[in-house]
């Protein structure tokens, strides 16, 4: 009879690789070379649906991201509604700002779908500008709005949040839902643990708006869960004109702004 320990005997149990992952002992069931996986038509298909694979999924959309993005012009996302109609004031004033934005010289970013997204686009395209449009897959939404230039679909909304950050110099957020503020908090705690650059954050709409600045005011800088100061994260206006005049002077950019140029030089 053997003398050797249990703890003896796990050590003596060949291991096997799959790649640069080791496994010991049969727990996990079927494990085969990658170059049969590679190459042995006989499997299904589960595996494409994997963590692993998904893996390999976020970073193309990455790399697609990146590639797409590096080389536009300094710009501007636009958030807002999905569901503001055509004949909504908050729709022309999403076409007015894009407008501004594309006569100051700045691309337009927004999530690319309809609505004040589509207001945003349209304005910056007509002025001549560069219009972005960032899409996501989502089961109740249609595609990229006829005025997007430039437009990228992504599965994963943190690819698509990092893209929006990156390649912003300003967020404008009109009357949204749940996209909006989720963008809008998503930024305000980038900038307040510094874990970006702070740049302008812009309420566009005062009566919207001045209900969840006042509750940020009262409840959350009140209770100490934020500093006085983090609200100055936050500018509140009704003036596309001030919008930009916001822009350009926290971005070093004012009056005598160079333009960056039409679409077709793009």
């Amino acid at each position: 009879m053997s003398t050797d320990s249990a703890d003896e005997q796990v050590g003596k149990v060949k291991p096997k690789f799959r790649g640069p992952v080791m496994f010991r002992r049969e727990r996990k069931p079927g494990v085969r070379t990658a170059d049969r996986n590679l190459l042995d038509t006989r499997q299904d298909s589960d595996w494409v649906h994997t963590d692993p694979w998904r893996v390999l999924r976020i970073q193309a959309e990455f790399v697609e991201g990146f590639g797409a993005l590096a080389e536009i012009p300094r710009a501007v996302t636009v958030f807002g509604s999905a569901r503001t109609g055509p004949d909504h004031s908050e729709y022309e004033a999403g076409r007015a700002i894009g407008t501004a934005l594309a006569e100051a010289g700045f691309a337009v970013i927004t999530g690319g779908g309809p609505g004040a997204m589509e207001a945003a686009n349209r304005g910056c395209s007509e002025a001549g500008g560069y219009s972005i449009g960032l899409g996501i897959e989502l089961p109740f939404e249609q595609g990229l709005n006829e005025w997007v230039d430039l437009g990228i679909n992504f599965r994963y909304f943190f690819v698509r949040k990092t893209m929006f950050v990156k390649y912003s110099q300003a967020f404008v957020c009109l009357p949204g839902g749940f996209g909006t503020l989720d963008e809008l908090f998503e930024a305000l705690t980038l900038v307040q643990t510094r874990k970006i650059t702070r740049f302008p954050i812009i309420l566009f709409g005062t009566e919207y708006w001045s209900g969840l600045v006042d509750w940020l005011r009262s409840s959350l800088a009140g209770s100490g869960k934020i500093s006085p100061e983090d609200l100055d994260l936050i500018q509140l206006t009704d003036s596309v004109e001030e919008v930009v005049a916001i822009i350009q002077g926290e971005t070093g950019d004012h009056a005598n702004i160079e333009r960056l140029g039409t679409e077709d030089q793009w």
